[in-house]
């Protein structure tokens, strides 16, 4: 009896597994679907409407576009759709010196990152195991505050009045309070302390898996702490460094909020503009071909990266 429930109980799983079979699908192929659908919905699909929409033209209507198709006096369905808008993007120097601006911001706040999240991860990843627990709990620790307001307090430390230009006067290194608000000194604070996480974190999960045995291996080659990290640690780290660098490049080349509230009107960046061009000229065609051009930018630096690494791999 025993038996028979537990063959009887085990069909419907068989029957799974049949189907699965049948259809070419296996546990790998259904794990990697999940991700992929998610991508197709959330991903593909806004990219190809962005980009039908960069192809229109503005109009004062609901929405705000042409339409892509429309009959033609015998009836027959034509395509409407030009490249006007990309070529404005050329030709107008506002969006050249935008985008520009975006990347020196971000490469720069992305460099800063890696020199100040590297000597925090390698100390991290040599730390024991009981306290390099509790420091990633410190690293992770910011991301259960609200992102707004951990930019705000950013706005209370570097006002004139706030507390590095009190604690500073106070000190008597200084005679007037210093301008930090509305500079690109406050934008690249604020992005470096916010995205700093995302550089720690890959870097650690690297650093973690290096092999000791490579570095008592050049110790006893002679080498000393400082050409045993130049010569093995940080080459063996790249990855992590590259992981670390494209998490807070990416974000960081398309930021709003930051520039919004620490950065002043000289500060120009592609967020900004595409917020602009979106709710305040209502210019939606223009808008979609900046993001779509924005998002060419950033992808084709990652895919180019993502071949090296597979050229690598298989050398």
């Amino acid at each position: 009896m025993n038996a028979g429930k537990v063959i009887t109980g085990s069909a419907p799983w068989r029957g799974t597994a049949w189907a699965m079979g049948k259809l070419g699908l296996s546990g790998r192929t259904l794990v990697i679907a999940i991700p992929m659908l998610w991508l197709l919905v959330f991903f593909l699909a806004p990219f190809f409407v962005l980009g039908r929409i960069s192809l229109a033209e503005a109009i004062i209507a609901r929405p705000p576009y042409t339409p892509l198709f429309e009959r033609g006096p015998d009836g027959s369905l034509e395509i409407i759709a030009s490249l006007e808008n990309y070529r404005f993007l050329l030709t107008d120097a506002l969006y050249r010196n935008a985008y520009l601006s975006s990347i020196r911001i971000a490469a720069v706040s992305t460099i800063f990152a890696l020199l100040i999240g590297y000597p925090m991860a390698y100390f991290i990843a040599r730390a024991p195991e009981p306290r390099r627990s509790l420091l990633l709990l410190l690293v992770i620790l910011p991301f259960w505050t609200s992102f707004l307001l951990r930019v705000y307090a950013w706005m209370g430390f570097l006002r004139s009045n706030g507390v590095i230009n009190n604690m500073l006067m106070g000190m008597g290194v200084i005679d007037q309070p210093l301008v930090m608000m509305q500079t690109d000194f406050a934008v690249y604070i604020g992005i470096v302390y916010t995205y700093l996480p995302f550089m720690i974190l890959p870097l650690y999960a690297n650093l973690t898996k290096l092999d000791g045995a490579l570095l008592e291996a050049a110790s006893d080659l002679g080498a000393s702490p400082m050409v045993t990290f130049f010569t093995v640690t940080l080459p063996l780290s790249l990855p992590g460094i590259v992981a670390g660098s494209m998490l807070v490049f990416i974000p960081a080349i398309g930021e709003y909020v930051i520039p919004a509230l620490l950065g002043g009107p000289d500060t120009l960046m592609i967020g900004r503009v595409l917020w602009d061009e979106f709710f305040g000229s209502r210019d939606w065609p223009v808008a979609s071909a900046v993001a779509i051009v924005m998002l060419v930018l950033v992808v084709a630096p990652i895919m180019w990266l993502q071949s090296v690494q597979n050229r690598r791999g298989t050398e």
